[in-house]
């Protein structure tokens, strides 16, 4: 009871400041915060077709302009912030907000793009995305000086519940099905995620005056403030402008000549030009039996990898192949064979269906004896083209 008397006079003796926002700049945040959002968001679309380092660097820049994103809404958001002291920023504690929002956000884009995509790493990567929002907001509220935040109970949980739960929204949307329909729905989460958690925050923060600072690194105003966060939104800004510009303008398709025009231009490159010869066709180095045998690319309907060799399957039977998995796809894709799993090649013409389940797919063959092959996720697509 003592102790509870002595804080709740301590708390009558503090002088809490009046202070006021700018709501254009609040508005003005908002709209950092969609455009970080629709960046990020189209940034890692479609990344299943392209290349592990091209899908790195497009996951580490969605971080960047993610995490930057909520770091730019927020302080757009602070300068808005009105008090009658003047209060100044740390900025090895403002950096360091800044770093661990887009730590925290690329954490969740490798877990969506380099793990098994299913409803519990989405739900975890939007769980992730809500806690950057939220780490980023109370690391970077420690950082002003001159004055210090009083937070409440119901202003740190409420906040908490919202920045989670909308991320989660958010993700499950831009996530659940990758259309440009739904990254706009999950973009328009994301911003109202982020400056909902702000105002809300913010909206149950009080601020005391403290006659000295306590900081780490050098002190910045709200000047120098100003223009870092038009800087960051400059490239936020600059790249969700490229990024749109690739979604928007359509791929140019060079118009193709006439038949007659076609044949006249052909007509000297056929007469200067020696037939080319029938490429030679492709024979397996295989083993069978304790015999060496060469089969024809041709009467394979699949490869399976098997540790650093491959077994082939025909209709004359199983084969063994000195050639690893990697040697065998560098050879039979340009033959017309396809990966439909990392230790799988399947011969299309050999194919007599192809079904999907849900994420995965099997493909069937016509030959008696021969077992059915596992399309994986990744190839899923792939697959779909080839047997539509």
């Amino acid at each position: 009871m003592l102790r509870q008397s002595v804080a709740s006079c301590m708390l009558r003796a503090m002088e809490f400041i009046d202070y006021q926002h700018n709501y254009w700049l609040l508005a003005i945040a908002f709209l950092v915060a969609l455009v970080a959002g629709a960046t990020g968001l189209s940034l890692t679309k479609d990344l299943s077709k392209k290349t592990v380092l091209q899908r790195k660097l497009s996951v580490a820049l969605a971080g960047i302009t993610l995490g930057g994103g909520i770091w730019s809404m927020h302080f757009v958001a602070m300068l808005g912030l009105q008090m009658p002291i003047l209060f100044y920023y740390d900025a090895a504690v403002t950096l360091v907000s800044a770093l661990i929002a887009i730590l925290i956000v690329t954490m969740a884009l490798l877990l969506l793009h380099f793990t098994k995509r299913t409803h519990v790493t989405i739900f975890a990567a939007g769980v992730l995305v809500g806690v950057g929002v939220l780490t980023m907001h109370y690391v970077g509220m420690a950082g002003m000086q001159l004055c210090r935040p009083v937070y409440t109970a119901f202003g740190v949980i409420s906040s908490s519940v919202l920045a989670i739960g909308l991320c989660i929204l958010a993700f499950g949307i831009a996530y659940g099905s990758r259309t440009n329909r739904n990254i706009l729905i999950g973009t328009i989460c994301f911003g109202v995620a982020v400056t909902a958690v702000h105002s809300l925050a913010m909206t149950s923060t009080n601020f005391i005056a403290e006659a000295a600072t306590q900081e780490i690194g050098p002190l910045i105003s709200n000047e120098v403030m100003a223009i870092g966060v038009i800087l960051s939104s400059f490239v936020i800004f600059g790249a969700f402008l490229w990024v749109g510009s690739t979604m928007l303008v359509p791929n140019e398709i060079a118009p193709s000549p006439a038949p007659q025009e076609a044949a006249i231009d052909a007509a000297p490159a056929a007469l200067t030009q020696k037939p080319k010869a029938p490429a030679a066709p492709l024979w397996l180095p295989c083993e069978k039996d304790g015999g060496k045998v060469r089969v024809p690319a041709t009467d394979i309907a699949f490869v399976r990898a098997d540790g650093h060799y491959t077994q082939v399957y025909t209709s004359n039977g199983r084969f063994y192949c000195v050639w690893p998995i990697t040697e065998a796809t560098k050879r039979l894709l340009p033959e017309g064979f396809i990966k439909v799993h990392r230790s799988y090649l399947v011969n299309p013409g050999k194919v007599a269906r192809f079904e999907r389940s849900k994420d995965k797919g099997r493909c069937s063959f016509a030959v008696t004896g021969l077992p059915d092959v596992p399309v994986s996720r990744s190839h899923l697509k792939d697959a779909e083209d080839v047997f539509a």
